[in-house]
């Protein structure tokens, strides 16, 4: 029998949602909470900081390209002599963004022998010698054209203008997380694959530059190699570099003993022609990594695949070749090992992050801007080593007495968890409401609560 509901129900019901700062959509999604149910706080860091600076906060600050490095970009643009240079800077920012992996073998082939099906089912026999021919036209003009890019001198230069300042800024991103987690680690040598400007040297120079005494730059291209070389060197072939012990090389080290520190591959993969390809470099970085393998790749579903797939080739751990036996783990951003929540969603997204940065003041680039970008940091040792804390892979949503926050947590899931002071604790909710895209919410999950004290049963 149904029961008619009065509007003074309704009402009353409308004012305690609203008195405990639930919108009437995410009331049944407070409940998924238990998944964050409260504040991790064995080291009482709560009783020691304010909330706004809990130890999950990660967010850099609008990130400042060093001084020395903006006079030396300026000084090479203005003794160059390329013409239209704001367009070309335009043009190749949104060529490199838009880019798409390049199609495999194996997947063309499969294209192939779908259009030949279909191209043979309305085909008469006259038609039968053009069917390879249109097949051949079809997959041009709908399989995407991948080209390798070939930097030369001019186009070094471009490079430069468009991507230094932003790469500068994720990979200090990167850097920051580690430094931040684990101040007590104090890298020595580094390696940068794919090295172009040398962005990298740049920013492992601002972060660790007290205990930095080597820097490997390996990169394909010798004009690059000059450029970074001129820009350590304030602009000009000669002088002494700004950061010492800095050097330059087109082919990775061949000696599988020789390891470093901290391995970097900015935006770097996705130039490989191949999966084969990137399979053997990722193999290679992973056997030169003494301790970090830092992967950096734009924020679009083409670059946060790339690092998935190399994230999962490095925790299988199939490379026989390898002599460290240390196995890997994620130490960022994922809080598990397990398959990404993003991608096996029914709708695929990319997990990126963004960060604010000043950029590089040409003419036309003086507003801040924010650099888009996907990260994976892989460490030699053991899961159990780092706080397993959930991930913010969204922007807060700050609302009247409710936050919401779209979580990665531990157990391998994505939640949208919805906190308040009432259901969750005042600690809880604050450290929730001070956090932004990207930082972790130093919570316990259930499997981490210790068990509850048994009891004896009652006294008949």
């Amino acid at each position: 029998m149904a029961t008619a509901i009065g509007p003074a129900y309704l009402l009353t019901l409308g004012r305690w949602r609203r008195r405990l700062g639930i919108a009437p959509q995410y009331r049944a999604l407070a409940a998924l909470v238990p998944g964050v149910s409260q504040v991790d706080n064995k080291s009482d860091f709560l009783g020691k900081r304010p909330h706004r600076r809990h130890p999950g906060i990660l967010q850099l600050s609008c990130v400042q390209v060093p001084k020395v490095l903006v006079d030396a970009t300026q000084l090479l643009l203005l003794e160059s002599s390329i013409p239209n240079m704001e367009k070309q800077v335009q043009a190749l920012t949104n060529y490199l963004w838009s880019r798409h992996l390049p199609v495999e073998p194996e997947e063309l082939q499969r294209r192939a022998v779908h259009l030949e099906k279909k191209f043979m089912e309305n085909a008469d026999s006259c038609q039968m010698e053009k069917l390879c021919g249109e097949v051949l036209h079809a997959l041009r003009r709908t399989t995407y054209h991948w080209q390798e890019l070939s930097y030369n001198e001019g186009l070094s230069l471009v490079y430069m203008a468009a991507r230094l300042d932003g790469g500068f800024a994720a990979v200090s991103r990167a850097f920051h997380e580690i430094q931040a987690r684990l101040p007590e680690f104090q890298p020595q040598t580094l390696m940068d694959f794919g090295s172009g400007t040398g962005s990298v040297t740049w920013a492992a120079h601002s972060t660790w530059g007290q205990s930095l005494r080597e820097y490997m730059c390996v990169d394909s291209s010798a004009a690059m190699l000059e450029l970074a070389e001129k820009l350590l060197k304030g602009g000009s072939g000669s002088g002494m570099p700004y950061v010492p012990g800095v050097f330059f090389r087109q082919f990775l080290p061949v000696s599988p003993k020789v390891q470093f520190d901290v391995v970097v591959s900015a935006f770097s993969l996705s130039e490989l022609p191949s999966k084969a390809n990137r399979t053997d470099v990722v193999q290679t970085l992973w056997r030169k990594t003494g301790h970090f393998l830092i992967l950096v790749e734009n924020g679009t579903k083409a670059g946060h695949s790339l690092l998935m797939d190399a994230r999962d080739l490095v925790l299988n751990g199939k490379d026989k070749s390898s002599l460290d036996p240390r196995p890997g783990f994620v130490f960022a951003p994922c809080p598990h090992e397990l398959p990404c929540p993003q991608l096996t969603a029914s709708k695929p997204l990319a997990c990126s992050f963004s960060q604010a940065y000043h950029p590089i003041p040409f003419s036309w680039n003086k507003k801040p801007k924010e650099e888009k970008f996907s990260m994976v940091i892989l460490a030699r040792g053991s899961p159990e080593e780092a706080n397993r804390w959930p991930r913010i892979t969204q922007p807060v949503l700050k609302r009247p007495r409710h936050v919401h926050c779209h979580l990665c947590c531990p157990d391998g899931h994505m939640q949208h968890a919805v906190i308040t002071a009432r259901r969750h604790g005042r600690d809880l909710y604050r450290c929730a409401r001070v956090s932004s895209w990207g930082d972790r919410l130093p919570v316990i999950t259930p499997s981490e609560l210790p068990p509850s004290p048994a009891q004896d049963p009652p006294e008949r």
